[in-house]
């Protein structure tokens, strides 16, 4: 059992952490918008499901690889300046989806969105880490992470709502107008967060990125954060188009399974958020994994299933994967160096993008569509893929566990 330490918050500490938040609310709504768009876009694009994996990729691959050039900078600039300036360039990039009138217009818009939308996430973290000590990380993570629900409640009905009102396009420039609103908070009040230019000892960026990366106890956190992400990105793109085709839910119905998906998380994200200060992280990690395996086999077996059933399922299933996410997020904040937290924040946030991109690309492959309206065919073979990628994970997640619990050892 892990020490129970409960540090209060400053004033400014949750001013940041709901405009992290608020942050990261944006950044995911616009990925994971796709998901429940999935069935539009693929039918007015003339999209076939390999190209949909291209397109959800496209974002994720396009992150990875800006993830990867900023790293070794990362660490070289106030945090703020680098949130501000990326969060701009994925506004831009929302709108520019918002006018994409065919897949390869629509393709270059989410490879220019995910070239400053993917180093969001690491900097946020990196934010987190040097305002945040270890004991009060895991709230932190339960707070913002808590965006991932709020999308579903929120964005994603409203998101479709606009879509069946004013077509697909109206749902990401409702995006790109809460994201100016959010740079304008952070512009004028968020305080620089520059103590880690203090520390700096390698001068040449590529030379701090190169250190980073050949650092072996950091390449096993890169590792473990990269095989977490590889789930979602296999299950969630044809989300939208399993639950109409197969489950038969209608696009009317569509937001309410989203919408009491969301709440579930909503619910469980403060309470994992409470025990992952409390209990030990990889255990809470291994608990949410197993519910997960179970549930994601359960239903990606499943037919033509009654709407309160799926939204119930969904429900338990999202509950089980988010309960990973935490532990392993805050655990995997542990790992670096105060010197190195941008650089590593990056290069994690990139693996893990290239990562679900390939996944996503894969998934594309597995499954089949024979026409627009056919069910999805061998969508029950992602949900075995899956649960093996996470059975990995967990072993992963042991050693970055064991690794953390011995370097707080020696700061005692």
């Amino acid at each position: 059992m892990e020490k129970t330490i409960k540090l209060p918050f400053t004033a400014h500490q949750k001013f940041i952490i709901a405009l992290l938040a608020l942050t990261q609310f944006t950044v995911i709504l616009d990925f994971i918008i796709m998901s429940p768009l999935g069935d539009i876009l693929m039918k007015n694009l003339n999209m076939n499901t390999t190209n949909f994996g291209f397109a959800v990729s496209a974002y994720a691959f396009s992150a990875g690889t800006s993830g990867l050039l900023a790293a070794g900078f990362a660490d070289k600039f106030d945090r703020k300046k680098l949130l501000v300036f990326f969060y701009t360039g994925f506004i831009i990039g929302t709108v520019f989806c918002a006018f994409a009138t065919s897949y390869y217009t629509l393709l270059a818009a989410r490879i220019f969105t995910g070239i400053f939308g993917g180093v969001i996430g690491s900097v946020s973290l990196a934010i987190v880490t040097d305002l945040f000590v270890i004991q009060q990380r895991g709230r932190v993570m339960g707070f913002i992470q808590m965006a991932f629900a709020t999308s579903q409640i929120l964005g994603i009905p409203l998101g479709l709502y606009f879509a069946n009102l004013w077509g697909w396009h109206s749902a990401f420039l409702m995006i790109a107008a809460l994201g100016v609103l959010i740079l304008i908070a952070i512009l004028i009040k968020l305080q620089p967060v520059n103590e880690h230019l203090k520390l700096q000892q390698d001068k040449n960026p590529f030379l701090h990125l190169w250190h980073t990366l050949s650092n072996k106890q950091y390449q096993v956190g890169f590792t473990a954060i990269a095989f977490l992400s590889v789930g979602g990105f296999m299950l969630q793109p044809f989300g939208s188009a399993f639950l109409i085709n197969n489950i038969h839910i209608s696009q009317l119905d569509l937001p309410k399974v989203y919408f009491f998906t969301g709440l579930s998380v909503l619910f469980i994200m403060p309470l994992v958020g409470k025990l992952s200060d409390r209990v030990s992280k990889f255990r809470l990690f291994t608990a949410g994994s197993f519910i997960a395996i179970v549930t994601i086999v359960f239903y990606t077996n499943l037919g033509s299933t009654p709407l309160w059933e799926i939204i119930l399922i969904n429900m338990i299933m999202f509950m089980g994967v988010m309960s990973r996410m935490i532990p392993a997020t805050t655990l995997n904040t542990g790992v670096p160096d105060m010197q190195d937290r941008g650089a590593y924040m990056s290069i994690t946030s990139s693996l893990q993008q290239i990562a679900g991109g390939l996944a996503a690309v894969s998934a594309g492959y597995i499954v089949h569509q024979e026409t627009k309206t056919s069910p999805i065919e061998h969508y029950n073979i992602l949900g075995y893929v899956i649960s093996i990628v996470i059975i990995i994970s967990i072993l992963l997640i042991k050693r970055v566990d064991a690794m953390v619990v011995q370097k707080n050892a020696a700061k005692d």
